[in-house]
């Protein structure tokens, strides 16, 4: 998933179609010489639908369509003949994709489902006929509706990443390498802060033909809730994981400070993260002595499961999957 090629926001302009108006018509036919009324009814205005597809991990196709429009309806037509609908126009996106009223912020709906549709703006109605409106005292009624209009919004779509297990940690805490080692996603790897500039997702695959979702999120860093960095454009995407794994490389000067960091940052931005299960991982273990790995020891929180981890040697990979997979299959009233 390159860079360039990942979208998460976009701000459309919708336009649902017009419903066609109602026939005012009267039957004509050889040999009779008062026909009644038969206008048809109008179609329906086409629908703005969203539905949702697996395949698809960006919002990139929509970004350059700023004015999307359903077709109208057609008119009715004499002989009780309707009108057509009108087309509908269906915008896939990425499972996660949430819809809002771009003048209120408020939320319209979340598409969580491969093949899940929802309808955005509803196309208008069509008008009835002048048939609909003969009566014992009014057999030749000179009236038709005509079709409602169609609705027209400006929306926000704004993808929250699905997975499993969303990666938590400080630029250069060794996310992207892990899920480089655990998945076949190969996201940009550096020895420099904010390598990672796009969550990447990859599927790592677990025991018996098992597997789950791990994402890489962009690194946070201190004041991210407060937009600096790159940390608030992306802590949204830490709201649809199921479990947390936090990242704190064996080199750090304080693993407790880091990790109440980490903790604080996704406090300030949304309370509620933090009722989410926790692992914490010690990257980069590979570089410790056996006395520097017992004095690290004594630092971790005893609040959070932790394991030490080297994406080098392979050291833990297989035990943390386990814990992921454990913790990923508990019972909700569990977690």
């Amino acid at each position: 998933m390159a860079s360039s090629n990942f979208i998460d926001y976009v701000k459309i302009n919708v336009r649902s179609g017009s419903g066609g108006a109602g026939s005012l018509h009267f039957r004509r036919e050889k040999h009779v010489e008062k026909g009644g009324p038969d206008g048809g009814d109008g179609g329906r205005g086409g629908h703005v639908i969203l539905k949702g597809n697996s395949q698809l991990w960006t919002l990139l196709h929509l970004k350059y369509t700023k004015h999307i429009k359903a077709f109208d309806g057609k008119g009715g037509e004499g002989g009780r003949r309707s009108g057509s609908i009108g087309k509908d126009i269906i915008l896939e996106v990425p499972l996660g994709t949430i819809a809002k009223n771009a003048e209120t912020g408020e939320q319209l709906f979340e598409i969580t489902e491969d093949g899940q549709e929802v309808i955005l703006l509803k196309g208008g109605r069509g008008g009835m006929g002048n048939d609909h409106f003969k009566s014992a005292t009014n057999q030749t009624p000179q009236h038709a509706q005509t079709g409602e209009a169609g609705l027209e919004a400006w929306v926000i779509l704004e993808l929250k990443v699905l997975a499993d297990v969303g990666l938590v940690g400080f630029p250069n805490a060794g996310k992207s390498t892990l899920l480089s080692v655990v998945s076949a996603a190969r996201p940009e790897i550096a020895d420099y802060p904010f390598t990672t500039l796009v969550p990447n997702l990859g599927v790592v695959s677990y025991r018996d033909y098992k597997s789950f979702v791990m994402a890489d999120i962009p690194g946070i860093i201190e004041g991210a809730s407060q937009g600096k960095g790159l940390g608030l454009r992306f802590l949204r995407h830490i709201e649809r994981n199921s479990i947390l794994l936090f990242m704190v490389p064996a080199d750090s000067e304080d693993i407790n400070a880091e990790y109440e960091t980490l903790l604080q940052e996704l406090r300030i931005y949304n309370p509620s993260l933090l009722d989410k299960s926790r692992i914490l991982a010690i990257s980069k273990t590979d570089v410790l002595s056996e006395e520097e790995r017992a004095d690290l020891k004594s630092q971790i929180p005893a609040s959070i499961p932790s394991i030490f981890i080297s994406a080098i040697t392979q050291e833990g990979i297989e035990q943390l999957k386990d814990q992921i997979w454990n913790l990923i299959n508990l019972p909700l009233s569990v977690k």
